[in-house]
């Protein structure tokens, strides 16, 4: 028996970076989202900034874990209903998603590198 998903209020404040908010059922989700943060000090730009490819971490394959487990489910429910009264979401963000409905694989990636440069200590205030 399939189930219908019945939500009478969603609030979401911002859907972001490669997020999805999907009311319905899907077969398949891929979300993405590479990020790429440098934080400087002084904020000097040479224009070179941004190369995903000069960080390993964006390339690197993602290992996936092999399933070895037979599941094996039995579900018996007489109401095909699932209600939700409210669902209240500040942010989604970073290859993340809100569904509401059925879907049969999700494969989200999210990959950040952050970088601070900060000046040393002697340099500051001069």
């Amino acid at each position: 028996m399939s189930r219908i998903s019945v939500v009478k209020q969603i609030t979401v404040n911002e859907v972001g970076l490669g997020s999805t908010l999907f009311v319905g059922d899907l077969v398949e989700v891929k979300p993405r989202s590479k990020a790429l943060a440098i934080q400087r000090e002084v904020a000097n730009f040479y224009g070179n900034e941004g190369n995903l490819d000069s960080y390993a971490i964006f390339s690197r394959p993602i290992p996936i874990p092999s399933i070895y487990e037979d599941v094996k489910m039995e579900i018996c429910s007489s109401n095909p209903f699932i209600k939700v009264g409210t669902v209240d979401i500040l942010s989604i963000s970073s290859s993340s998603l809100l569904q509401v409905g059925s879907n049969r694989t999700i494969d989200a990636e999210t990959r950040t590198k952050h970088i601070r440069q900060l000046l040393p200590k002697d340099k500051k205030g001069k």
